[in-house]
């Protein structure tokens, strides 16, 4: 019998670095928005009226996102652990 676990391990770290690329571009545009709010009011007057009320509802998906992105490694996380444990557990019984 081939015990191979490299699909399971690959799928987990796979899932883990998806979910890490989602928080780090969800933090990107958190930060992105925080600066144009912080920017002086003569910028903000010079900015379309529809980027300002975009605004809100961008933070609001990228908060989304940024909580998705972790629960997205998490769950990558553990699929490594499961497989990690089953492997563990096919070598104790072939031994």
């Amino acid at each position: 019998m081939e015990i191979s676990a490299h699909n399971a391990f690959s799928a987990g770290i796979g899932t883990i670095q998806a979910g890490q690329r989602r928080v780090d571009q969800a933090a990107t545009q958190i930060a992105e928005a925080s600066l144009a709010t912080s920017q002086p009011q003569q910028d903000r007057v010079d900015a379309t009226s529809e980027a300002g009320a975009r605004a809100p509802a961008d933070l609001a998906e990228s908060l989304v996102a940024l909580r998705v992105g972790q629960h997205e490694a998490q769950l990558g996380a553990r699929l490594v652990k499961t497989a990690d444990e089953v492997l563990g557990t096919l070598l104790d019984t072939q031994a």
